[in-house]
């Protein structure tokens, strides 16, 4: 059971507590330049977003891809063929989704490239590994690279 004559004593501590605390959370913040994502009061606040352009262009893989991120590519597919040949078409897709990402990642996130521009993996494959390029296509199963990837955009 509460002893009810230490209520006043226990308010009286937080109100302590909180007044001590207030220095130290004033002294933490800039009052020169507010963050203009506080909300001055209660229940004032406001989100601002900025959209993207929609004016972006599709990069050209000339200037994205360096010819040494080109030849990774092909050197990454290359030995991952004859697995995805084993595994089948559906399976080999997978396999060949995960390796066009790793890549993609390894070379500066260039996962925005393809995601903007799929056919950019044709493109690279085309310069840089074309009989790589024509195996996957065989063994994917599909019309060209482009068309075997699942997960970047269209």
């Amino acid at each position: 059971m509460t002893d009810h004559r230490h209520r006043p004593v226990l308010r009286t501590l937080l109100i302590a507590g909180a007044l001590a605390a207030a220095p130290l959370l004033a002294a933490c913040s800039d009052t020169d330049d507010p963050d203009p994502a506080t909300p001055a009061t209660p229940g004032d606040s406001t989100i601002s977003l900025s959209m993207p352009s929609t004016t972006a262009q599709v990069p050209d893989p000339d200037d994205d891809v360096s010819p040494a991120a080109a030849k990774q590519l092909c050197d990454m597919m290359s030995p991952e063929i004859d697995k995805w040949r084993t595994e089948g078409a559906a399976l080999g897709r997978v396999a060949f989704n995960g390796t066009v990402h790793n890549w993609a990642a390894r070379n500066g996130g260039l996962n925005d490239t393809v995601l903007k521009d799929r056919s950019v993996i044709d493109k690279i494959t085309t310069q840089a590994c074309p009989d790589v390029r024509q195996q996957a296509i065989d063994v994917l199963d599909s019309s060209d690279l482009a068309s075997a990837l699942a997960g970047f955009g269209g």
